[in-house]
């Protein structure tokens, strides 16, 4: 079993960054791949960043590619998203997920453990 919480959203202008946090619980982090993904109001949910157990491949999606850092530190159990040069399109309720398969993930956005999600609103 595996919990994920997040933490670091907030509200933030057109141009602003942020860094969202999420800690997981329990010893098998590292056997994990990880993501971050977003839900707008209105909208499905949509992977945004994942990245490999040991750190060394990341997915980015083209909307947030040169802007956002997926990164991770498996001795402190925690994934983290830097989000730079932020647009009121970036507003949404963004959540971290565990998953076995990383591809899995990313291709039909199955995760074996999910977070409640944190909000970031980025004002015009």
């Amino acid at each position: 079993q595996v919990q994920l919480v997040e933490s670091g959203g907030g509200l933030v202008q057109a141009g602003g960054s942020l860094r969202l946090s999420c800690a997981a619980s329990g010893r098998t982090f590292i056997s994990y791949g990880m993501g971050w993904f977003r839900q707008a109001p209105g909208k499905g949910r949509e992977i945004v960043a994942a990245i490999n157990w040991s750190g060394g491949s990341t997915y980015y999606a083209d909307s947030v590619k040169g802007r956002f850092t997926i990164s991770r530190d498996n001795a402190k159990n925690t994934v983290y998203l830097r989000m730079n040069s932020l647009k009121p399109e970036d507003t949404a309720v963004y959540s971290c997920a565990a998953a076995t398969s990383v591809p899995t993930m990313i291709q039909i956005r199955r995760a074996d453990y999910w977070g409640q999600g944190t909000q970031v609103t980025v004002s015009s």
